[in-house]
């Protein structure tokens, strides 16, 4: 959907109550369930998490995961309306640990909503200073107002160009946590080809995730924490933060192995808490791979 229709959805919504949002965003779902290309992915993705189950169940937790992407708009458009979210809190005392002195890497993933976890952040400690790398496409249209928002929140989005490498967006990430500040990256994505990545197990499958938020850890010394919010009822949400990650100093030859151990704990905390919450995985592209692809 583009800025124009979202905007028209929110404005009608706001007039004729809640209620006209839910329906036509479920409206939309469904249609974008039964043309989009990318159902295959999903129902090959279901098949991996219950291999014991078949086809048409693959297919009706698709159908589920779908309809449940439009929370995430629905959610924010209730802020729209001053009705801000409530929520409960996890592992917040990793976090506390760590601000204003090392900083931490916040690893974000498309499971749950992680543009709430980033407000829900902000709203727990509004002098939190929080920097969020978020990938850039071709055409923006919902994604632009979510970067605005964010922004408007006193959050520091740097975009995250898919077709530019430029130095310069690490350079001010390491900067960020030299003065003690939250850097939050997407731990589950790999926005470009040439982009360096790690290998790791997921549900009995090869899955590839991207290297750099490994490197910045082992770079400046700062943790990685993941970082997770799920859904527990309309606008409410309980956020968790993991016991922090540590990637020790290495020599150049072991370095691969500790990035590699880092990159595995977080994909075991990332199918753990799948299969808690399996229908809040937004993760619409392919993620899983036969060994040895």
């Amino acid at each position: 959907m583009n800025g124009f229709w979202y905007k028209l959805l929110n404005r009608i919504s706001g007039l004729c109550g809640s209620w006209f949002f839910v329906l036509v965003s479920r409206i939309i779902a469904a249609g974008y369930f039964i043309f989009s290309r990318r159902v295959p992915i999903s129902r090959s993705f279901y098949g991996a998490l219950y291999p014991e189950r078949g086809a048409l169940y693959h297919l009706w937790c698709t159908f589920k995961q779908y309809q449940n992407f439009t929370t995430i708009h629905f959610d924010r458009f209730l802020a729209g309306q001053a009705k801000s979210a409530t929520f409960v809190s996890e592992g917040w005392e990793n976090l506390e640990t760590v601000i204003g002195r090392e900083g931490a890497i916040l690893l974000m993933s498309h499971l749950g909503n992680w543009e709430m976890a980033a407000t829900l952040l902000k709203q727990q400690r509004e002098d939190l200073e929080l920097l969020l790398y978020m990938g850039v496409k071709e055409k923006e249209g919902v994604e632009r107002m979510q970067k605005n928002d964010l922004r408007n929140s006193g959050v520091t989005i740097i975009g995250a160009d898919q077709q530019n490498n430029s130095p310069f967006t690490a350079i001010e990430g390491i900067r960020f946590l030299q003065k003690g500040g939250l850097v939050s990256m997407a731990g589950d994505i790999v926005w470009r080809s040439d982009q360096r990545r790690v290998r790791v197990r997921f549900l009995g499958h090869d899955a590839y995730l991207p290297e750099s938020p490994f490197i910045f850890s082992l770079v400046s010394g700062a943790p990685l924490l993941v970082f997770f919010a799920f859904r527990t009822g309309k606008n409410s949400y309980r956020f968790t933060l993991s016991d922090p990650i540590s990637i020790p100093s290495a020599s150049r030859r072991d370095r691969e192995n500790v990035i590699a151990d880092a990159a595995q704990q977080y994909a075991d905390l990332l199918e753990q808490s799948l299969q808690q919450h399996p229908f809040e995985w937004y993760h619409f592209d392919q993620f899983i791979f036969p060994q040895n692809s």
